[in-house]
């Protein structure tokens, strides 16, 4: 596999870690077991700062144009990717207001947030699973070796404005504190008291 699909994968491994995470929390709570919401705040900002700014823009700026370059029947595929990327900032930010509801307004608005919570972690598996059984053949079957050097070189050297002045450092000590906070069995913080 060339090193930009294994990097897409990899990082998918983590998003979907990080999404079982804020699922495994929310039915914590509906067990009746307080949570820390740090565990929950930082989840978010990883999916926002991480998903959303790094992860989707490198598929998109160098991996999607060269796909859509090779084929014209790519373009169907890669048009509903694309809207699944422009969707994320509002999902993040619906999922993001469900969260201070329940925070703010308690048991009365947990509902929401654990539908809010479901629908994302659904939504994001089901883009994640189509670029892997959808795109990724396509880009194999359709990228010549000479794209796949272009590719992978911009997927090893992630330009990527909005996260330049990052280091990925900056993600790992993240998803290292996600796993601090959270209770066991998802992570190495303190186990979750009833409430």
């Amino acid at each position: 596999m060339s090193t930009a699909l294994t990097i897409i994968r990899d990082e998918h491994q983590t998003i979907s870690a990080v999404l079982h995470g804020m699922e495994y929390l929310v039915r914590e709570i509906r067990a009746g077991k307080k949570i820390e919401p740090r565990v929950f705040h930082a989840m978010l900002y990883y999916l926002d700062t991480f998903g959303e700014r790094v992860h989707h823009p490198k598929e998109d700026r160098y991996l999607f144009g060269i796909i859509r370059q090779r084929s014209t029947e790519a373009g169907t595929l890669i048009a509903i990717l694309e809207e699944e990327h422009a969707a994320g900032a509002a999902a993040i930010r619906r999922l993001t207001q469900a969260m201070i509801r329940f925070e703010e307004g308690g048991d009365k608005e947990f509902a929401a947030f654990e539908r809010e919570v479901h629908n994302y972690a659904e939504s994001y598996r089901n883009h994640m699973r189509r670029e892997e059984e959808q795109l990724f053949p396509l880009a194999r079957s359709l990228l010549t070796p000479f794209d796949w050097v272009m590719v992978d070189t911009a997927f090893k050297e992630n330009p990527d404005p909005l996260a330049f002045a990052r280091e990925t450092s900056d993600f790992e000590a993240l998803f290292s504190r996600i796993v601090n906070l959270a209770p066991p069995p998802i992570g190495l913080g303190p186990e979750a008291k009833p409430r």
